[in-house]
């Protein structure tokens, strides 16, 4: 095998991973064109379904999981936080409230990026806090679009339901009011990567008072448009 490493498993997972690059595969395939044992492809392309790093097609062919898109998509958060700073500053400055970047880590979403509401009453997100994936608009755009199963286990427990998430696939962007916290509402709309994964939300929060109970009204054109503008920085950076 060519540019063995010496550690014989990674180098074996490498060339699957490889393989799939080009497009699906049976196992039978991926024997011929590793050179590996057939129960040994076998034990390591399940494995890696189990990490989701592979998955299947229709046909039971083996191909690329959806977490290589989930770190390729990782990697693209420099130019992602490039682009936040002008953006949400402009979003802040648009809408006369606080804007924030949430990214998705496991069970929790951080916040990567904020640009505060200068004066008076303020929701204010410190970059680099955790916040769970239970509550709040943010939590729902990063959720909504999931697979099937993990869209259903971040249900479990949450403040949002199925149905709520469905409009939000909808229309484009979440709403929430008192959710994460008593007294603050929030609007939230999708970032997209490459691949067209959502891979961050865009947020506006502030007061009740201000924003109202349907913050959406008045907010998500612009909270939309922020993603937009993000998502096309990821694309063509």
């Amino acid at each position: 095998m060519e540019n063995t490493s010496g550690v014989g498993v990674l180098d074996k997972v490498t060339s699957i991973l490889g393989i799939l690059e080009a497009g699906p595969a049976t196992l039978g395939g991926l024997v011929a064109a590793t050179g590996m044992a057939r129960p040994t492809a076998h034990r390591l392309a399940v494995a890696l379904e189990h990490h989701r790093l592979v998955s299947r097609d229709v046909n039971g062919r083996f191909m690329l999981g959806p977490r290589v898109g989930e770190l390729a998509s990782a990697a693209g958060e420099d130019r992602l936080l490039a682009a936040a700073g002008s953006v949400l500053t402009q979003l802040r400055d648009l809408t006369g409230e606080s804007a924030q970047l949430y990214r998705r880590q496991g069970e929790v979403r951080i916040c990567v990026a904020a640009a505060e509401r200068l004066t008076g009453l303020r929701d204010t997100v410190p970059v680099g806090i955790t916040l769970p994936m239970k509550v709040g608009s943010a939590a729902q755009v990063l959720l909504a679009w999931e697979e099937p199963e993990r869209l259903h286990r971040g249900l479990q427990g949450a403040r949002f339901t199925a149905t709520a998430l469905s409009g939000v696939r909808r229309r484009g962007w979440a709403q929430s009011v008192g959710e994460r916290e008593l007294g603050v509402a929030s609007v939230s709309a999708p970032v997209r990567g490459q691949s067209n994964r959502v891979v961050a939300a865009v947020s506006v929060s502030g007061p009740i008072e201000r924003l109202t109970r349907h913050p959406g009204a008045q907010l998500s054109q612009a909270v939309v448009e922020a993603g937009r503008r993000l998502t096309e920085a990821l694309r063509h950076a």
